[in-house]
């Protein structure tokens, strides 16, 4: 069955080089379930990384193609998502300026994530129009795919809310008019008199009475049609409550669970923190990395007993071992019935073994650079022609569309 438009996944990610397994437990294995089900856009951010590195251009085209490499190893499929770069579609600059028409200051400078990087990258010049803008930019990258969903955390729920404010504001602006009247009545033709006969009916019984089963079946109408783009759906979405042109559909966060990926300190795993395993790091070092890992402070010698709730190790291997693992730890690590390192070797085989499937995914790409440009150029393509059907129903809206000849 084919996955359609209006199911709609957008999420991205600022490229910042090689992913470590934080990412991995916490973004990519969630992208993995969302390609199997959604039509998911996964971009690469990297106007969004020159928003606060910008003194560091040198760093970006390397940084790109190895975190797209990670996608790639990590399962993310071409032929189940697209997968584009954001500065090869101009579109989302262009939209994003238009959206800046209309967008109030004060709806930016209260964005949470805007003081609170401020504050922890008070090491860099943030006093930039780009970094006040970087949340409509973000609302310009969601808006330009029509996306219904979005997955966030908790704590980027509120860029999500801007993005439902900005699109009700520009539909507000610009959707109604003359030429959206027309434009209804064009589509209505597309569908044929029979189902056009049919939407008007069940319109006017959701208008005149009320009923709900008018505007679900009038709905549901629309979802079937084949004669119409997805364009003329939304307007004709729009329609039925007399709400004028969807031309931007509001998106809805689509809330993901927190994963906190502990690093090889206890703290969460991070490269701010150097406590990072990268998923294509070599497997002596993993391993290396693992054994070397600091346990229950208590344990000092091999018979003294341990806590596994006081231990780094405990936390990982919560994510990585099964529950017959657990057990044994549990109850063999608080009566000194095993050492450090025989914890630790169960859950060495499970990271190395979950890491060379990704290392075998990845071999193609590092080989074949030209087969990464590919996969990429083929998304870019893709994600263009959807952005030009966006661009250009915005650009009619707000009126920059001449005729020269």
């Amino acid at each position: 069955m084919a996955k359609q438009a209006q199911d709609r996944v957008l999420s991205g990610m600022r490229p910042t080089g090689r992913l470590h397994l934080g990412h991995y437990h916490g973004v990519l294995t969630n992208w993995l379930k969302l390609q199997e089900e959604h039509d998911c856009y996964f971009f690469v951010a990297d106007w969004h990384a020159l928003t606060t590195h910008y003194e560091a251009p040198q760093t970006l085209a390397p940084n790109v193609w190895e975190m797209v490499i990670d996608w790639l190893a990590a399962g993310v499929d071409p032929e189940k998502a697209t997968l584009f770069v954001q500065s090869a579609v101009p579109a989302h600059a262009e939209l994003h300026l238009l959206l800046s028409m209309v967008t109030p200051l004060g709806w930016l400078e209260r964005v949470p994530s805007f003081k609170d990087q401020q504050t922890k990258l008070n090491d860099k010049d943030l006093a930039t129009y780009g970094f006040l803008g970087y949340p409509l930019l973000q609302s310009a990258d969601i808006l330009m795919y029509r996306a219904q969903h979005v997955p966030v955390g908790e704590d980027q729920v509120p860029h999500v809310e801007l993005t439902r404010e900005v699109a009700r504001r520009f539909n507000h602006m610009f959707g109604k008019g003359k030429s959206v009247e027309r434009q209804i009545n064009d589509a209505l033709t597309k569908m044929g008199k029979k189902a056009a006969k049919t939407y008007k009916r069940m319109r006017q019984d959701y208008i005149e009475n009320g009923n709900e089963a008018g505007k679900a079946g009038a709905l549901e109408l629309l979802a079937a049609q084949q004669n119409i783009t997805d364009i003329e759906k939304q307007l004709l979405q729009g329609h039925i409550e007399g709400k004028g042109r969807i031309i931007l559909p509001e998106p809805a966060a689509l809330l993901t669970k927190a994963a906190k990926m502990p690093g090889l300190d206890g703290q969460k795993m991070s490269k701010s923190y150097g406590n990072t395993i990268a998923l294509r790091d070599e497997p002596a070092r993993v391993e290396k990395a693992l054994r070397s890992m600091p346990t229950d402070p208590a344990r000092v010698r091999r018979d003294d007993p341990g806590d596994p709730e006081k231990c780094p190790v405990w936390d990982l291997h919560k994510v990585y071992t099964d529950s017959k693992t657990h057990e044994w730890v549990q109850q063999e690590c608080p009566r000194a019935g095993i050492g450090c390192i025989d914890c630790k070797q169960p859950l060495i085989d499970k990271v190395l073994a979950e890491q060379a499937v990704i290392r075998e995914r990845a071999e193609p790409y590092e080989n074949n650079p030209a087969l990464l440009k590919s996969v990429m150029a083929a998304g870019n393509a893709k994600a263009q022609q959807a952005a030009n059907e966006t661009l250009a129903s915005v650009r009619e809206a707000v009126g920059t569309v001449y005729v020269y000849n």
